[in-house]
């Protein structure tokens, strides 16, 4: 069993909540993730809750951007035709363009993901 954690109120995060998900969708949220810089707890929680995430740009989102964005290029050489860009991929680009908007905006204390 894990050890229960205090959340920034000071409450215990004693709670398990678990659901299934694809393949697919498991690497769109680990994507989506690695992105914001945030644990994938604190992600999921925000996101659960439709509060505000900021991306505040960190040598970890940095290299997150990098690896994401070699991969969308390494797609889209593989794609012969524009028809045929799945729609994760699309998501993808546009967390990525979500994300680097939010760190050129990041003197403004960041960027909020919706």
């Amino acid at each position: 069993m894990s050890a229960k954690n205090l959340d920034r109120q000071n409450r215990w995060r004693n709670k398990t909540i678990a659901f299934r998900m694809s393949p697919e969708e498991a690497e769109q949220l680990d994507v989506n993730v690695r992105l914001s810089g945030l644990s994938k707890q604190d992600y999921l929680i925000q996101r659960a809750l439709q509060k505000e995430i900021k991306v505040v740009g960190n040598p970890r989102v940095y290299k997150a951007l990098k690896n994401t964005m070699a991969e969308v290029l390494e797609e889209l050489r593989r794609i012969a035709s524009g028809d045929n860009v799945s729609d994760d991929l699309l998501d993808t680009i546009s967390q990525i363009n979500t994300t680097l908007y939010g760190l050129k905006r990041e003197g403004e204390g960041g960027k909020s993901i919706s």
